[in-house]
């Protein structure tokens, strides 16, 4: 929808002032929250977001709790819309990929080609990442590089990415950690230092896409805060703030 197109439908679809409340995957968080405030200075509507893994995101939706709009991965938006909890109509946020991060001061490992990667992972004292999507593409990167069990005494995971970073700031030695680039650059000014993407050849960017939920509270502030994630002002948010389109 173009620019224009989308203040119109602001116009029909604002008459009074909406809550909606959004459940969304962390990883999206430093675009979306921009993107949030200029939806409401735009509308007047209150958008209120939770963010969750993947795998807690299909945990509270079974529950069905306040939400109106789901942003996550998009293999579990293709569940979500076959089971009927999501609608047929999406927006592509966009995509990230995984980063290495380390602490203030740590040595930096080579990455700059798998076979770097696999002789850093081995070479570092303790291995950290998540337990979501994210993860789970890391988890299985390890077995094809052949080294999943050398490491796995060395390996520490956390349910979210933020716990993640958490644990590399405070770690000690050569220790590495593994989680979406956005979440590497949420905590920057606090001193985590993002080594670098993964190299291009096992590099996974996972795509993320937004959709209203059948039977939502406000359907059509829902939607229009869907469609206004595709708009210029949203992408350019998303893509400030390492989320490609």
């Amino acid at each position: 929808m173009l620019w224009f197109a989308w203040l119109l439908a602001v116009s029909t679809a604002s008459a009074s002032a909406a809550e909606i409340d959004v459940l969304s995957a962390g990883a999206i968080e430093p675009g979306l929250k921009p993107a949030v405030a200029a939806f409401e200075k735009a509308t007047g509507h209150t958008v209120r977001v939770t963010f969750n893994t993947a795998p807690q995101i299909r945990q509270r939706l079974a529950q069905r709790g306040p939400f109106s709009v789901v942003i996550a991965p998009r293999v579990l938006l293709d569940e979500l819309t076959a089971s009927g909890q999501a609608g047929p109509a999406r927006t592509d946020v966009g995509g990230v990929g995984l980063g290495v991060a380390v602490r203030p001061g740590a040595p930096v490992p080579d990455i700059a080609s798998a076979d770097a990667l696999t002789r850093s992972v081995l070479e570092a004292d303790s291995l950290v990442y998540n337990r979501a999507s994210t993860g789970l593409y890391f988890e299985s990167l390890l077995a094809k590089l052949g080294i999943a069990e050398q490491v796995a005494a060395r390996t520490t995971r956390y349910a979210d990415g933020a716990s993640v970073m958490a644990h590399v700031l405070k770690g000690t030695g050569r220790e590495i950690g593994v989680g979406p680039i956005t979440e590497i650059l949420l905590v920057r000014d606090q001193g985590l230092r993002l080594v670098g993407p993964l190299p291009p050849e096992v590099q996974n960017v996972t795509r993320y896409q937004a959709a209203t939920l059948v039977g939502a509270a406000e359907p059509q502030a829902a939607a229009l805060f869907v469609q206004f994630l595709e708009e210029p002002a949203a992408r350019a948010l998303f893509e400030a703030a390492g989320i490609a389109r």
